[in-house]
Parts: C-alpha cells; structure tokens; sequence
C-alpha cells in the first residue's frame, strides 16, 4: 500500500503543477467572488448607476478611456465616476463605484475593470452591466497601498504594484473558470448541453503570480511604465530602474537629483521620456513640476528640460495618459486646476487646454 501512495505521489504533484499553470496562481484568502446576481441583489433588481454627488474633484489622480466610457479616479472624495463624455459637468457623472478608500488608478480591458483600493489594501473587480458598475470580486492584503494598476494587451495582463513593498502583482481574466453554481443554475443548465459559459465564468480574475524587486522593499513609489518586455520604476528615492517585465530583474538604474527624488510617473511621447514630480528626497512638494528627457541617463547631469510653465506651474502634477488622440495629465494643489488636456506635435507641448 506504501509503495503505492509513493507511486502516485508524484502523478498528484504533477497534476496539481498543471492546474496551477491553467488557472493561474490564486490565494482563497486572499480572494473573494461576488456573484453577479448577489452584487445586483443588494442593491436592486435592476443596478443603477448613482449620480455624483460632487460638483468638484478632490485630488484627482487618473483620467482614463476603457471602452465607450472616461473615468476620473476622484481619490479625496473615495470614489471613481464615468461618463459618455468628457465635456461633461462634474456633477453629471456617475459613481462606478464608493468603496474604496484613497484609490488612485482604474484599468480594464473591455469585460473586467481593476481598481485599487489603496487604503484598503484591495484590488477590486468591477463589471458593467444595465450601465452600472457593480463588484463582483475583491482581492485582500495586496502589498501595502497597492498605488497603480494597468492592464497590458501584449501580454493580456492587469499589473499592480504595491508601492511601499516592492511587489508586482500579475492578474489574468480566465474565461473558462469553472464556477459553482446553484442547484437553481443547475437545473436550468442541464437543460441545455451546448449553453455557452455564463458571465461569471468569462469574467472570472486570478492572480496568477507576485514579482518581487527587492530593492524597492520599503521604498515609496507611486508608479511604473511598460515599454515592450521591459518596465520602469520611477524614483521613489534616488534612481529610475529599468528591469525585465518577465522576472523584474534589474537591467539598468539611471541615478536623479534629490530635488526630483519623489517621481509619479514617467511616460515615453515621441522622442521623450515625460516625468511628473511630487516631492524632492526629504518630502517638499515645492519641487512638484514636469520634466521631460530624450536620455534618463542625462537627469544626474542636468540634462532635461521643466515644462511645467506649458501649465499653470505651483501645483502638483500627477499621472499622465493619452487616448482619443490627446494627452492628459492630473494636478493638485491649485484650486480650479484638476484635469488638463494637451497634444505634441513634433515634440512640441501645444493646445494645452484645462478640462476641470
């Protein structure tokens, strides 16, 4: 009988391996899935998306398009609204969603969309169904305020960083996810052998794997960027790092002064690499400005450019974006000043044009 249970150990350490390469990495305690039919429960029989509440922003951090709608993470007033358009008054958006605590960043790619929860501690899981956002899965203990998620198409990927522990973490979306169902559900499936997966199974989210860099281990930063197969870390203390996106191992650090110490976020326009600053090394926001270089090797040398004058200066500038053929940029600080509309053509700032 021993030799047996020796025998197919092996076979179940390998089929376990299997299952973990098919469904991704997950941590149950790390987890929860919301049914949709429970998220719609709660609220209603039909979801319906609440209107915002503010006529204002307060401390916007990201200004996005998924799809057919724009996003502001509205990061004071702890929520994220959407809107069919950008020309719209603040207080004609609507709330996709109220739970979250000081969140920064929203990213999606056309069924999920991921949010961070900063405060908490959480990425959450939206879907947009009847023109509401509801939630539908939450992932606990990511990190320590998980600051920034993208979703990568090249690599069909959602990208979350925990900013003070060094930690990445990689979502994937698994359409065929086996979900149980109801002993309702269950009957009414048996009904129909060829019925195609439900919502739930096709919008089911994994976290398949946590890249770790060491170096950034107790270091605040507030971003990355993803160029191909590699990604950057912006300066949280002395340097910008430029590492393998597969892995994270280092494969370049470009040196910064201390007066740009406290980066945002970086992000490559034609022939230059774009960089927002919150702080200097010791925390002063009177060094906020935008900076842009054609070689971050040059920053440690003087070799770079402010154009926050293209704006209105003394503020904070935060993340950057581009979609429907412009840019954008996010500010704090200056009353009135929030979310900023500009293009580059040739290299050159023009139609710089304040939105909210």
């Amino acid at each position: 009988m021993k030799k047996k249970l020796l025998f197919l150990l092996p076979l179940v350490c390998l089929l376990l391996s299997a299952a973990g390469a098919v469904f991704g990495r997950i941590l149950p305690e790390k987890t929860r899935f919301i049914r949709v039919s429970e998220a719609v429960s709660e609220n209603s029989s039909r979801p319906q998306a609440a209107s915002n509440p503010h006529s204002t922003l307060s401390v916007p951090s990201c200004v996005t398009r998924i799809g057919d709608d724009y996003f502001i993470v509205d990061t004071y007033h702890d929520q994220i609204i959407f809107s069919d358009s950008l020309t719209r008054p603040i207080n004609e958006w609507q709330v996709a969603t109220d739970q979250i605590a000081r969140g920064h960043t929203i990213a999606g790619d056309g069924t999920v969309y991921l949010a961070d929860d900063t405060e908490n501690n959480r990425i959450l899981i939206l879907e947009k169904k009847d023109g509401a956002f509801l939630l539908t899965q939450e992932f606990t203990d990511i990190g320590i305020r998980p600051h920034y998620v993208v979703y990568d198409e090249a690599t069909a990927r959602f990208y979350a960083y925990s900013s003070m522990t060094g930690e990445l973490y990689v979502f994937r979306r698994v359409e065929d996810f086996p979900v149980e169902k109801s002993s309702t559900e269950k009957s009414s499936a048996e009904k129909s052998s060829t019925e195609t997966s439900s919502t739930e199974e096709s919008s089911r989210v994994v976290l398949e794997e946590i890249r770790r860099i060491e170096k950034l281990n107790g270091v605040y930063v507030r971003s990355f960027t993803i160029l191909g197969d590699e990604i950057y870390f912006v300066s949280g203390a002395s340097s910008i790092i430029r590492a393998k996106l597969k892995d994270l191992s280092i494969l370049e650090e470009y040196p910064v002064p201390a007066q740009m110490a406290g980066m945002i976020q970086l992000e490559k326009i034609q022939d230059y690499f774009y960089i927002t600053v919150s702080t200097d090394a010791a925390g002063n926001q009177d060094y906020a400005t935008i900076l842009r270089t054609r070689d971050l090797g040059l920053l440690a040398s003087g070799g770079y450019e402010d154009i926050y004058s293209y704006f209105v200066g003394g503020g904070t500038p935060y993340y950057m974006g581009s979609f429907d053929g412009h840019y954008y940029l996010t500010e704090h600080r200056i009353p009135g000043c929030s979310v900023w509309q500009f293009d580059v053509i040739e290299n050159e700032i023009t139609d710089v044009t304040l939105l909210y």
